[in-house]
This record gives C-alpha cells, structure tokens and sequence, in this order.
C-alpha cells in the first residue's frame, strides 16, 4: 500500500502522538553520512574537484552546522552550491559550479523530493540536471549501505521509545529515503517501537505530520516533533503542536533531558509554554544562518 495512505488511515492506539527524526536525532549518523558518503560523491558528480575543499567546507556548513541541518539533499545540497559560488578562492579559481535549473525547476513543482519522484521526472523529460542529480543521489544511497552500519542509536533513545510507547503513538518522520531508515531502525531492533516509517518519499515532515494528525485523530497539545534541526520544529509548528530539540554536539544530554523530565511533562500536559521556549531558544543559539567565512 501506498505510505501516504498508509498514514492518513493509521488508527490511533494511544491519545498521544510522538514524530522522531532518525539522522543526527536518534541516531549519531549525520557526520559519517555526509563526510564521507555524501560529500565525496558531490564533489565527484558536480564536478567540483578544483575547489574541493571549499565545497566540503561549504556542503559541512550547509547539512551539518547551520539552520539548514536536516533539510532535504536537494534543498541543502543545492544551497551549498549557491553558497560556493559566491566564495572569493573558487571565484579567483574560476570554476564552474553547476547551476542546476531543471532541478530548481522540478523543486518548485514537487513536494516528494526524493529518488522515486526524480526518476519518474527523468524519464518523463530527460533533462540534464535532474539526471545529474538523480545519478548522484543513487550514488548516495550507494555509499550510505556500504559504509554506514554499526551506528547505534544516541544513549537513551531506546530507554525512551520503550518508555513513551506505552502511552503514545509513535511515528518516525525523516528526510531519509525509506529504505535506509527501515534498515537502520531494524539493524538495532526499535523499529518494533514505531507504528510507521516515513522517509523522504511520503512527502515533507510537514505533510506528514499533517496526515498523522488527519481528522482530529490527535489534540495536538498531545502530539510533539522530537529533532535535531531548525526544519524539524518548523514541521512541528506549521502543524501547531510541540518540538523537543535534540541539540547538535548535544545530543547525549537532550535525550537525558527528555528521559528524565520532558516526557513526564509532556504526557502530564505540562511541557507546554515557559519550558518549551527555553529549550526551543537554546536551540536556536546553537545554528547560525550565516556562514563563518562571509
């Protein structure tokens, strides 16, 4: 069945609903992910071998240690080849950054930005860019089945998930393709915790909180993103219900946090208000929009 139906039918079990990012969130995967799957293939597929080392600085910069951390490869890959073109070292190189039309283009027309949507875009118009893309994402996923296995889960996730499973929904919701993300949470055995897996081919983690919460299935000051980016709370407000931060560099003591306190006080209805918005404000300290060079 479709995942999209899939979720827009999921039937509650509990009155409260719990979305979790998998990446940098759960698990510490984001820097080997990016670092060495895929940067190496960005620099190789966009032809950026002569100003490597600021694209892996900028791409670090964009998908690591900015507001951007989180988002979608398209979005944050394609930022980081804006971002490069402005640097003075690649300007005074004079190398060709790629500008990526067609995939501005099919950006601003697609929702689902993921491997499937591409491909069917590919072979429906043979543009370029978009198979450029697209045989760099596959490239990708490649790299990340090979090299990314044996990353457990943050300390205390797993103490969590059994923890609020037995009062809440809960429901993993990533920019991750579905398939490494089902590997991943079975590979450590707490998929058996989450009611569904939803990667970068159901939609955006703001559309698939609002097919959670379809037809008033939750209150949603009973429903909470759990994340590690500025994109994870910005899904998590567009749909009006709570964000707990999981905190880059950090993680270890927001997941203690949220074991300890945060989910009592959110399953008392309690987290809401004062609490909320200091973590939320500690949070947003932590990522700068702008980057160090400029």
């Amino acid at each position: 069945m479709d995942p999209q139906t899939v979720l827009k039918n999921l039937q509650p079990h509990h009155q409260f609903l719990v979305a979790v990012d998998s990446d940098g969130c759960a698990f510490d995967s984001m820097e080997i992910k990016h670092k060495e799957c895929f940067i190496p293939n960005f620099i190789k597929h966009f032809d950026l071998q002569p100003v490597s080392k600021y694209a892996r600085e900028t791409a670090e910069f964009t998908n690591l240690y900015s507001k951007w951390r989180g988002a979608n490869r398209f979005i944050s890959y394609l930022l980081a080849l804006d971002l490069l073109k402005e640097r003075p070292q690649v300007i005074a190189r004079k190398a060709e950054i790629p500008d990526l039309p067609g995939l501005r283009a099919w950006m601003k027309r697609e929702t689902k930005l993921g491997n499937p949507a591409l491909a069917a875009e590919v072979e429906k118009t043979a543009d370029p860019d978009l198979k450029r893309c697209l045989d760099w994402s596959l490239a990708v996923n490649e790299s990340v089945a090979d090299i990314v296995y044996n990353v457990p889960p943050f300390p205390l996730v797993r103490e969590s998930l059994d923890k609020v499973s037995e009062w809440a929904d809960i429901i993993v919701c990533s920019a991750t393709p579905h398939e490494a993300l089902v590997r991943e949470w079975e590979e450590h055995d707490i998929a058996r915790y989450v009611r569904f897996i939803g990667g970068q081919e159901v939609g955006s983690k703001k559309e698939m909180i609002e097919m959670a919460l379809a037809d008033d299935r939750y209150d949603k000051q009973k429903a909470i993103m759990i994340g590690d980016a500025p994109g994870d709370m910005k899904a998590a407000k567009s749909n009006h219900i709570l964000y707990f931060p999981i905190n880059p560099n950090e993680e270890e003591k927001s997941w203690e946090l949220f074991f300890h306190q945060g989910a009592e006080l959110f399953a008392n209805g309690e987290y809401s208000g004062a609490y909320e918005a200091k973590l939320i404000a500690d949070f947003e300290e932590l990522l700068p929009e702008s980057p160090p060079w400029k």
